[in-house]
């Protein structure tokens, strides 16, 4: 997958959805689900039981449109792992030089993760495709990504970690690339088979987003 396919799927809707469950029994439904109601980029954590498994399902599925990556990849043999598996791109919890190689020599994208302005730099110069910002809720939010892309506005930046879906819109107008969120969009689905509560906070997402546009950002 080259990461110009990963940026358009996130220029046509800028979200990754995290799935993080203890059971991968009903991730199948909830890819389903965000697919259908139009948040094409998902990330697995390889520490979902059977996170591979469940990658390499999806895969085989042909579920249309579905760009699925894996999370909390750690070191380049769980990289490599991954992407045999299936995975189309991998996110790491920090810049890890090791994961971000092999990304590259595997021909996916990665985001790695980092906080501090010291901490993207490294990952960029590392070669990231873009950087993971986490975790942004704790650190100003919004705001704190105004602040960061102010001296790096090259930087594609994906803040998660407390993005909600009534302030998603909110990291957008701030200069965010896309936003990355688990549980505020997930909830509970994968261990109570609630799909319907899921496409409702899906489309009540899609609603804020929708006066959205690329490069619009707060005055």
């Amino acid at each position: 997958m080259t990461d110009e396919l990963l940026e358009q799927t996130l220029d046509a809707c800028p979200v990754i959805a995290i799935i993080r469950t203890r059971d991968a029994g009903n991730v199948p439904a909830v890819l389903r689900t965000l697919v259908d109601r139009g948040i094409h980029a998902v990330e697995l954590p390889l520490t979902t039981p059977g996170a591979l498994e469940a990658i390499r399902a999806a895969a085989a599925s042909g579920l249309d449109g579905l760009v699925l990556g894996a999370g909390t990849v750690l070191d380049a043999p769980s990289a490599r792992a991954a992407v045999e598996a299936g995975a189309r791109y991998l996110v790491t919890p920090a810049v890890l030089p090791e994961v971000i190689d092999e990304a590259r020599l595997l021909g996916v994208p990665v985001l790695p993760g980092a906080l501090t302005p010291t901490e993207i730099l490294q990952a960029r110069s590392a070669g990231a495709t873009m950087v993971k910002v986490f975790p942004v809720a704790a650190v100003g939010g919004p705001d704190y990504i105004t602040a960061v892309r102010a001296p790096l506005p090259d930087v594609l930046l994906v803040p998660t970690g407390g993005v909600s879906v009534h302030d998603a819109p909110e990291y957008l107008r701030a200069g965010a690339y896309a936003v990355a969120m688990g549980s505020p969009l997930i909830g509970d689905a994968c261990e109570s088979g609630d799909m319907t509560g899921l496409a409702s906070r899906a489309d009540e997402l899609l609603r804020g987003l929708r006066g959205w546009k690329r490069g619009v950002r707060n005055a």
